[in-house]
C-alpha cells in the first residue's frame, strides 16, 4: 500500500486557522457506512446518540510545552519543543537552531538554563537548570505548541486550544476531535442515556507528521503514553455487552481503546502504545467514530480510512471541500457510523 494513494488536494483557506468564536458551532458532516453523507451543525450529533451507548474521550491537557531562548555564547535563537520527560528536569526534546550539540547550553528568559546532554536518533536530550519547579518553568516561559500549519495564531487560538474537560497535564498536541464539546451538549447528551467516560493519551508532536516511507506498512508510529482506568473500561465492556455502541470521540481514543483490548475484551492499564491503525486492520472495540479533516498522507487519515473504507471517506472529503467544511485542528467535524 502506497502512502500516495492517501494524498488530496486541498484549498488552502480552507485550513482553519482559528477556533470558531463560540465553542460548539461547528458543523457536522455525517458519514453513515453503507448510506451516505449528510450536513448538520454539531449539537446536532446528539440526534445520533442512543441510550446505551458509550461517549469516551480523551482528558489529556495540553502543556505549554514550547520555550525560547538563545545558545549561550552566540546568541542564536533557539526553540525547543518537549517531547518527553525522561525525569523531573530531564526531556528529550526536538529543537531548532544553528547547531545545538551535546555540550550547548541555552539561555532562557528569568535565568533559565538548560544543558544538551545526548543526541538521539536526531532529538535532544536537555537538562534544565533552576530552581523553579518544571511546572512553574512552563507556566512562566512556556507556550502552547500550536500546529505548524496555524500561520496567524491570536490570542483567542492559544485560549481554545484546549478540550473543555482536558484535566491531566502532559500532551504536547491537543486531541482536537473534542474541541467541538460544550458543558451544555454534553450534559444534553447524558439527559439521552449516553454514558459519558474519560481515558488518557498524552498526544505527541508525530500526530501532525506526515508519513514519509513510500509503504504505509514500513511507517513506524512515535510512542504515546496512555491511562485506562479500571472505571472506564468496566464500564464499556458492561455497555457493549448491552449492545451498547463505543463512541469515540478522536483517533487517540481510538488507539487506546484498540491497544488494551486483550482477552476478548477491554483490559485496564497504562503503558506506551505504538499502534499504527491503516487499511486492513480489524476494529474491535469502536463502533462509532467523532473526528476531524485530517491531513493529507498523515497516521489520522489512514485510520479513519480503516474504519470507514478509503473510498468512503475521500468521497466525504470531496463533498467537504466542495462544501467549504474548515479542515485540520480548528476545523469541522465528521460523525463516521
Amino acid at each position: 500500500m502506497r502512502i500516495e494513494e492517501f494524498d488530496y488536494p486541498l484549498p488552502s483557506h480552507l485550513i482553519a486557522q482559528e477556533p470558531p468564536a463560540r465553542r460548539g458551532t461547528s458543523r457536522l458532516l455525517v458519514l453513515e457506512r453503507g448510506k451516505g453523507i449528510s450536513h448538520h451543525r454539531f449539537p446536532e450529533i446528539v440526534n445520533y446518540l442512543r441510550e446505551g451507548d458509550v461517549l469516551v474521550l480523551n482528558d489529556a491537557r495540553v502543556i505549554p510545552a514550547r520555550l525560547r531562548g538563545i545558545k549561550k555564547g552566540t546568541g542564536g535563537k533557539v526553540e525547543v519543543l518537549l517531547l518527553e520527560k525522561l525525569k523531573e528536569k530531564v526531556w528529550k526534546v526536538a529543537v531548532r537552531g544553528r547547531k545545538i550539540l551535546p555540550g550547548t547550553w541555552i539561555e532562557f528568559p528569568r535565568g533559565i538554563m538548560a544543558e544538551v546532554i545526548d543526541d538521539v536518533e536526531g532529538k535532544r536530550i536537555v537538562k534544565f537548570h533552576s530552581s523553579l519547579s518544571m511546572r512553574e518553568i512552563l507556566n512562566q516561559i512556556g507556550e502552547v505548541p500550536l500546529p505548524p500549519y496555524i500561520k496567524f495564531p491570536t490570542d483567542r487560538s492559544f485560549r481554545k486550544y484546549q478540550t473543555v474537560y482536558a484535566r491531566k497535564n502532559g500532551a504536547v498536541a491537543a486531541p482536537t476531535a473534542g474541541f467541538h464539546f460544550t458543558k451544555g451538549i454534553l450534559e444534553k447528551i447524558k439527559e439521552k442515556g449516553v454514558e459519558i467516560v474519560s481515558l488518557t493519551l498524552y498526544v505527541g508532536w508525530g500526530t501532525f507528521a506526515p508519513v514519509k516511507v513510500e509503504e504505509v506498512e514500513k511507517h513506524k508510529m512515535e510512542r504515546e503514553f496512555y491511562e485506562l482506568s479500571e472505571e472506564t473500561a468496566r464500564i464499556i465492556n458492561e455497555r457493549k455487552e448491552k449492545g451498547g455502541r463505543v463512541v469515540a470521540v478522536g483517533t487517540t481514543v481510538v488507539r487506546v481503546l484498540e491497544t488494551c483490548r486483550r482477552e476478548g475484551r477491554l483490559l485496564p492499564g497504562k503503558g506506551w502504545t505504538e499502534l499504527f491503525i491503516y487499511p486492513g486492520y480489524q476494529f474491535k472495540v469502536v463502533d462509532v467514530l467523532l473526528t476531524n479533516f485530517h491531513l493529507p498522507r498523515s497516521t489520522p487519515l489512514l485510520l479513519v480510512c480503516a474504519f470507514a473504507g478509503k473510498e468512503a471517506i475521500f468521497s466525504a472529503y470531496q463533498e467537504a471541500i466542495k462544501e467549504g467544511y474548515r479542515f485540520y485542528s480548528f476545523g469541522d467535524a465528521m460523525l463516521i457510523i
